[in-house]
C-alpha cells in the first residue's frame, strides 16, 4: 500500500468515504458526513482524522477545522465509550433538565465535557436533542432516554454499566 493510499480509517469506512465524494458535484458537500463518520470510529476528531479527511475532499486542515468547530456535535478530545448529552433546551428545562444534569453530575463526578478516570463515561449539557414533546430528555451515544426524572438518573447508568460488563 503506496502513502497516499493508506487511511487510519477501518476499510469499510475509507470505502464508504470514495463512495460518498462522489454523490456529490462537489467533494467538499460530504465534509459533514464524513467528519460524524470518522468520529463514530476514531471517537473523535484527532489530527489525523482532519489531515485525512482534508486530503480525501481537497481542502486544508483549516477548512475543516473551520466547518468543525462550528458543529457542537464534533468532539476534538476522546468522549467516553457512554456520552451522556443532557438537553437543557427550553422544554427540558422547564420541566427538570437542569436537575438531570446535575444528578448526572454529581453521580459521575464530572462535569460538562467531563470524562470519568476510567474512560466509561463523559457528560455534556446540549442545546437540543429534537425530543422536546418528551422532555426532559438525554441521549447515550444514540440511545433516547425521555420523560426523564432525577431518580432514573442511577438506573440509567447502571444499565450502561452492566453493557460494559458484558463486554459490548
Amino acid at each position: 500500500m503506496s502513502v497516499e493510499t493508506m487511511s487510519i480509517f477501518s476499510p469499510e469506512l475509507s470505502a464508504r468515504f470514495d463512495e460518498l465524494v462522489t454523490r456529490y458535484p462537489m467533494k467538499r458537500s460530504a465534509l459533514i458526513p464524513m467528519l460524524l463518520y470518522a468520529q463514530d470510529e476514531v471517537g473523535y476528531l484527532s489530527d489525523a482524522v482532519i489531515d485525512e479527511i482534508a486530503r480525501r475532499i481537497g481542502i486544508t486542515p483549516l477548512d475543516v477545522r473551520n466547518v468543525a468547530t462550528y458543529y457542537s456535535m464534533l468532539r476534538f478530545k476522546p468522549a467516553g465509550k457512554f456520552n451522556v448529552q443532557v438537553c437543557t433546551n427550553i422544554s427540558c428545562m422547564l420541566r427538570g433538565g437542569y436537575k438531570i444534569f446535575d444528578r448526572f453530575q454529581e453521580r459521575l463526578g464530572i462535569g460538562h465535557k467531563g470524562v470519568t478516570a476510567d474512560g466509561l463515561f463523559s457528560l455534556e449539557e446540549v442545546e437540543c436533542i429534537g425530543a422536546c414533546c418528551w422532555a426532559p430528555a438525554i441521549q447515550v451515544n444514540y440511545d433516547f432516554h425521555d420523560e426523564l426524572t432525577e431518580e432514573q438518573v442511577d438506573a440509567i447508568l447502571e444499565q450502561y454499566r452492566s453493557q460494559n460488563a458484558g463486554g459490548r
